[in-house]
């Protein structure tokens, strides 16, 4: 698959070229591993400004890493604990302007300053979130949330399909 680094003036275009290549890394392979990296590896690629870009999977109740672009991370999370377990016991996204004032975040790179959580549901049960951090203070916002929204329902209807 070749996918190449596009600038664009707005952050709906920018998510309109990601999803559309998304829907293409879906159409390449059943296999859930590869199909989650290489949406980490466009989500990094393509949205400016982050430093983290990944995936955390429900196994057992908890999350538990999975596919990423980005330093190190934690590899379990307890619902409710940091951002994205908050995003799981809450049912719904979290866009964090400033992770710093946040008294449970999880920091798995010291430079992260913003983050946005985005949960991905399929078959009507929660397979995991999407979770992007941001160096900058205040980097996500309504348009992040609606672009990865429909990530998330690509990547749900990925997992439906394959039956994962």
């Amino acid at each position: 698959m070749d996918i190449e680094y596009r600038e664009f003036e707005t952050k709906c275009e920018t998510y309109g070229y990601i999803n559309e290549n998304v829907e293409k890394i879906i159409a390449e392979t059943d296999d859930v591993c590869a199909v989650l990296a290489n949406i980490s590896a466009l989500l990094k690629m393509e949205l400016r400004d982050t430093n983290w870009a990944g995936f955390y999977l429900m196994k057992g109740g908890v999350l538990i890493l999975g596919p990423f672009q980005g330093k190190p991370a934690v590899v379990r999370i307890e619902p409710g604990s940091g951002v994205c377990g908050t995003a799981v016991a809450e049912n719904r996204a979290q866009i964090v302007e400033d992770v710093h004032k946040c008294t449970n975040h999880i920091a798995c790179d010291a430079a992260s300053s913003s983050e946005i959580v985005v949960p991905i549901y399929a078959a009507g049960e929660l397979f995991g979130v999407i979770d992007i951090d941001s160096p900058s203070t205040g980097m996500f916002d309504g348009e992040d949330l609606t672009g990865l929204t429909e990530t998330a329902r690509l990547v749900g209807s990925f997992i439906e399909r394959t039956g994962r």
